[in-house]
Parts: structure tokens; C-alpha cells; sequence
């Protein structure tokens, strides 16, 4: 498991602080409980207004890392994900996914070219100018045929990777703008190549919020050459 690409993840970072809220309310209720043994009461109404703080607390940055479940945060170029792909029939292709963070995906799709669009989070001044970088999250995945008739009558496949579901970030934002009043712009990036069998391709996102694919050389080599030539 790559430890650096996790941290690289906001979702971690705040659970990890809610953890640490976690443990200090529990260290606060063992100490409110050895002053109310004590008759200590006062002390003990100090201790009890601290675990309520630090367990409000705990619950407030569970519930932003759940928000921010599939975020990352956006450095100078962050490597977004890797695509292997192997030809199953005409048009029809099984990918592999593979994160900076180790896990992989397998997904079945249909067309002649892959697609993969990512969500860009900037933010307003006071966390701009506090040095948070933006945020992104892939958003889906899906086949691409060369032909637009084709394109509008064939199977196609589109795969999301809306991970947090209603909770996301961005739905809490379009809901509840003002529980979410620090991001100043949404907007998408795409990116897509052409599919070769055993076929390997790298995305990733620039600081500018574009995406940007590149095959390896030898699946490059295949893409200009698509009948062997």
C-alpha cells in the first residue's frame, strides 16, 4: 500500500483527526468519571462540556471525511489512475484500473476508445490564500465509438465513481450551498485514447485541473499502426 498516496487523500488526513477527537473524549470521560467519583463536581462539569466539544468534533470531521471519500488533493501533476486494456471481441474490452493507492478495478466496456472524466474543487480566498491545494475525484468512466452514428445507436458503457453517493462534497454543495460556502468553482476535465489490446495508458491531472492520458510507448507504437503496418 502506498502510504504517501494516501496522505495525499483530504479523506484520510480528517479521519485520522476525528480518531484523535475520538480518543481525547474518551481520555475526557475517564477523567469526568474519576471526578464525579471524587464529588468533585465543578471539575466534573469542566470535564463533561470538554467531552461534548471534543465528541462534537469527532462527529463533525467523520462526517467531512465521508464527504470527501474518492478526493485528492491536486499537487503540480497528480497521477490519477492506470488503464490496461485486452480486447474481448469487436469493440467489446475488459479494463483494468489501477490507483496511486493500490486498488484496481475491473470493468467490461464498449466502444473503440476509453474515456475518463475527472471533478475539480478550487477554492474562495480565505482557503486559497491559506495554501489548501484543489481538490478532485474521478467522476466516470466510459466507451467512446469512432463513428457518431454508431456512437448514438450502439451499446455504450459509462461506469461513475461517485464513491460517498449522496454525501459527496459536491451534492452537499448543490443542496446546502451555504453549509459549503469555501468552494469557488466546479468544473470537469475529460481525456480519452484509443483502445488496443494489451493496450497501457496513465492519467493524470495537471495543477491547471486538465487531464491528461498517455499511452506507453509500445501501446503508442499500436495506436499508429493499428493493422500491424
Amino acid at each position: 500500500m502506498d502510504w504517501s498516496a494516501l496522505l495525499r487523500m483530504p479523506m484520510t488526513v480528517v479521519l485520522v483527526l476525528a480518531v484523535v477527537f475520538a480518543l481525547v473524549t474518551l481520555v475526557q470521560l475517564v477523567a469526568l468519571r474519576q471526578r464525579l467519583h471524587a464529588g468533585r463536581h465543578l471539575a466534573a462539569s469542566w470535564r463533561a462540556l470538554l467531552c461534548v466539544a471534543c465528541f462534537a468534533l469527532t462527529l463533525l470531521l467523520a462526517g467531512a471525511g465521508l464527504a470527501l471519500r474518492g478526493y485528492r488533493l491536486l499537487g503540480e501533476e497528480a497521477p490519477v489512475v492506470e488503464i490496461d486494456a485486452r480486447i474481448l471481441s469487436p469493440q467489446r474490452w475488459a479494463l483494468t484500473l489501477s490507483w496511486p493507492d493500490g486498488s484496481t478495478r475491473q470493468l467490461p466496456l464498449a466502444g473503440d476508445a476509453w474515456r475518463v472524466e475527472a471533478i475539480v474543487l478550487k477554492w474562495k480566498l480565505p482557503a486559497l490564500l491559506a495554501g489548501v491545494p484543489p481538490l478532485y475525484r474521478l467522476d466516470r468512466l466510459s466507451g467512446r465509438y469512432d463513428d457518431p452514428a454508431q456512437e448514438a445507436t450502439a451499446p455504450r458503457t459509462v461506469i461513475g465513481f461517485d464513491e460517498a453517493g449522496a454525501f459527496d462534497l459536491l451534492s452537499l454543495k448543490k443542496q446546502y450551498p451555504r453549509w459549503v460556502p469555501e468552494i469557488d468553482t466546479v468544473y470537469g476535465s475529460g481525456a480519452f485514447l484509443p483502445l488496443v489490446d494489451g493496450g497501457h495508458y496513465a492519467v493524470s491531472l495537471m495543477r491547471t485541473g486538465a487531464l491528461v492520458a498517455r499511452p506507453d510507448a509500445a501501446t503508442a507504437e499500436k495506436i499508429s499502426h493499428p493493422l500491424g503496418g
